[in-house]
Formats: C-alpha cells, sequence, structure tokens
C-alpha cells in the first residue's frame, strides 16, 4: 500500500447527488471505532461556516469517533438552518457509526450560500457507513470525496519508528482556489495511529500549520470553511509520545502537511507553475512572512512566471509595499539560481537564459535576501493564468 492507514481507522468516500456528476464523490466518512483525540484549526475570517463553528467548540477532544465531510456545499452564511444542517450531520453519522452525537465532526466545502441537501446527505452518510474500509481504495476514495475544483486528489504519508512500535501518519487534503494565508478554502484531515495527548496534539498542529497551510496562497482570498484536523486513534503505544519521539513525531507531522500545502498550491486553479518563495534575512519571522505573502499575492508576480518573465523589479517592489521596513539598498534576489538583484542594484544575467529556466520547469524558486536579521520562511504560491478567471467567472453559472 502506497499510503498506509493508520491502525484504528476506516473511511469511505460516495457520491450522494450534492455535486451533478454521479462519478464524482461528494461525501466521506472518517471513523475511529475507540474513542481518539482530535484537534483542529480553523479559518480566521469572521464569516465562518456552520461546520467550522460546530468543531471548534468541540475540538481539542480524546473522544472523538467519527467526521462526515461533504463538497458541493459550503454550508456556509445559511445562518441558523445551516448550524442545524451540520449539528445534524454529526448526529447521522455518529448513529450510524454508533458514537455519541457530540464524539463526532463535519466538514463541508464548496458553494457559499446554499442550504445543505439533507436529504441526499442522510442518504450518502448511510451508504458510506456500509462502505467503511481500512484499504487503500477507500482511502482514495475519501480523498476524492472532498474535492472541489481540484484535478487531482491529495494525500500525504510518513512513518516513524518509536519504542513502542511503527507509527503512521497519514493526511488527505482538498484546495485548489480561494487560497490565502491564514489557511485557505482547504480542508485537511491528519491520521495518526500514534498515541497522543490532546494538548500535545492542539499545540502541534497550531505550530506545524503555521509552516504548511498559513504559507501557501494561490489568489489570497481566505475561505469561510478552512479546517485542518489531526486525528489521533492511540492505537500504537502504552503512553502519550514525549520527549525525542514526540519531537521526531512532530517533524513527520510537519512533512505531511508540507507535502499537502505544496499539492494545493500546485494545483492552484489554472496553475502552470509552483512557486517557493524563500526569504532570508529579515529581522524577525513575522517580517519574512509578510514580505513572502505580498510578493505570493502579487498579480504582476504571478502573471510574470505565467509567461515566464524574469521581472525581477515587480518581485522586488512587491516586497517594498509589505509594510516591513527594511534598507533597499540590502536586498538581494536569486530566480532560479541567477543572481538577478544584488544589494539594491540590478546584477547582469541573461535574460533568455532565466526565462528558458522559469519555462522548462513546473516549480520556480524565488529567493530574497536582507540584510536585517537572521530570520526567514519558505511560502508557496503559483502563477495566475487566463484559465483562472474562467474557472471562477462559471463556477456557479
Amino acid at each position: 500500500m502506497q499510503h498506509p492507514i493508520p491502525t484504528g481507522f476506516r473511511l469511505a468516500g460516495v457520491h450522494c447527488g450534492i455535486k451533478r456528476k454521479a462519478t464524482n464523490e461528494d461525501l466521506a466518512l472518517v471513523v475511529c471505532d475507540a474513542p481518539a483525540v482530535a484537534a483542529g484549526v480553523y479559518t480566521k475570517n469572521i464569516v465562518r461556516a456552520a461546520p467550522v463553528i460546530l468543531d471548534e467548540q468541540r475540538t481539542p477532544t480524546d473522544q472523538f469517533h467519527v467526521l462526515v465531510i461533504n463538497s458541493g456545499n459550503a454550508n456556509a452564511c445559511t445562518g441558523d438552518q445551516g448550524m442545524r444542517d451540520a449539528e445534524q450531520m454529526t448526529q447521522l453519522a455518529a448513529d450510524a457509526c454508533r458514537a455519541a452525537h457530540d464524539a463526532a465532526l463535519v466538514l463541508s466545502t464548496g458553494v457559499i450560500g446554499v442550504l445543505m441537501p439533507m436529504e441526499k446527505v442522510q442518504q450518502g452518510i448511510a451508504a458510506a457507513a456500509a462502505q467503511l474500509s481500512n484499504d487503500e481504495a477507500s482511502l482514495i476514495a475519501a480523498a476524492r470525496g472532498i474535492m472541489t475544483t481540484d484535478t487531482c486528489r491529495k494525500i500525504a504519508s510518513r512513518q516513524i519508528e518509536t519504542s513502542t512500535g511503527k507509527v503512521s501518519i497519514c493526511g488527505i487534503a482538498k484546495g485548489s482556489g480561494m487560497i490565502g494565508p491564514n489557511m485557505a478554502t482547504m480542508l485537511a484531515v491528519i491520521m495518526t495511529d500514534a498515541k497522543l495527548g490532546a494538548n500535545d496534539a492542539q499545540a502541534m498542529l497550531t505550530e506545524v500549520t503555521d509552516d504548511s497551510f498559513n504559507s501557501i496562497s494561490v489568489d489570497g482570498h481566505t475561505s469561510t470553511n478552512d479546517t485542518a484536523l489531526l486525528l489521533a486513534s492511540g492505537q500504537v503505544g502504552t503512553a502519550p509520545l514525549a520527549g525525542a519521539e514526540l519531537a521526531s513525531f512532530k517533524n513527520a507531522l510537519l512533512e505531511v502537511c508540507v507535502e499537502l500545502a505544496r499539492m494545493i498550491a500546485d494545483d492552484g486553479e489554472g496553475a502552470t507553475h509552483l512557486i517557493t518563495i524563500r526569504v532570508n534575512g529579515c529581522a524577525t519571522l513575522a517580517d519574512a512572512r509578510r514580505i513572502a505573502q505580498s510578493v505570493a499575492n502579487s498579480p504582476l508576480v504571478k502573471t510574470a512566471i505565467a509567461g515566464n518573465d524574469p521581472n525581477w523589479g515587480r518581485i522586488v517592489s512587491a516586497a517594498g509595499y509589505s509594510g516591513v521596513d527594511f534598507a533597499a539598498e540590502g536586498v538581494s534576489l536569486h530566480v532560479n539560481g541567477f543572481l538577478l538583484y544584488e544589494q539594491g542594484t540590478p546584477a547582469e544575467f541573461d535574460d533568455p537564459k532565466v526565462s528558458a529556466s522559469i519555462a522548462a520547469s513546473r516549480e520556480t524558486d524565488v529567493e530574497l535576501t536582507f540584510s536585517e536579521g537572521s530570520a526567514g520562511c519558505r511560502f508557496w504560491t503559483c502563477d495566475l493564468t487566463t484559465e483562472y478567471v474562467h474557472i471562477n467567472a462559471d463556477y456557479r453559472t
């Protein structure tokens, strides 16, 4: 199995009619038959979908049993009825899996402002509950069931050795557009069979999210539904991980989250380039992230990369309006390893050669170096193409 499912979990993905095409799964279940730890991080948008409000009230917990996820409908901006529907979804999932109602969580993604088709959802939950399994086909079906405009499923996994056995981590995610820092129109569910304390799980997830899901942007538009959950069945080990083993687990968790985050940025709607932005030499980490975000969200930077144009002026000026105070004469810029700008002065470079390096690869590397300190960060975005406009112009109509 390419992505081993952590011990204690079963999954399913089905089509229940929320999406139009019968070949597109639109509902998934993730079940742990024994009480499990669940931690969550959520959108910072003031306009928050009903599932976000409900899940935030229920995490962290050590009594998790079942998660129901739907795609095609965000259940956002749907008022009191939306909250009732979110609660009913958790109740239906809990009943189908013989769990307590408050041991269930719900995620939704899709069109904003449309009430949930609850009859279809009820049928989908029943169908998914009957198909739960721990094989790779079920994992893939669940990963497909959370997709909206994604062009591919997103799955990542790692395994680490501990003193009490091999621990598995496996995550699924969705996201392609409406992606901005402080998470994105993205959902992520990371499962593990490690034994974790609920507080440790919450702290780790919050920290690794900053270096992964909070470090991506497609269009700078923060959504109403962004959620990442860490679910731990505790089936490996007799006591919660601690010390060096907990640190090792955290590193593996970060690798999974970074891989999923990169997949989201790489699958940006209409994207032809994944852009890695590296910012070095800042006074603080916050400054580095602010500069990286400013560059990542610049339409002019993104369209330049789409056109294979090493237009360094757009990149440097985007850093300049980020709101971070820095010495302009101390800035240097490399693109794909080529020095384009050195300590505030244009460098001599072969323009066609740099352009060819952008055109030749799906990935483009942008590195900005400042002279303010030693803080730095990585940030991922994608280019901006005409296809992005077509996808979003036609999304509902």
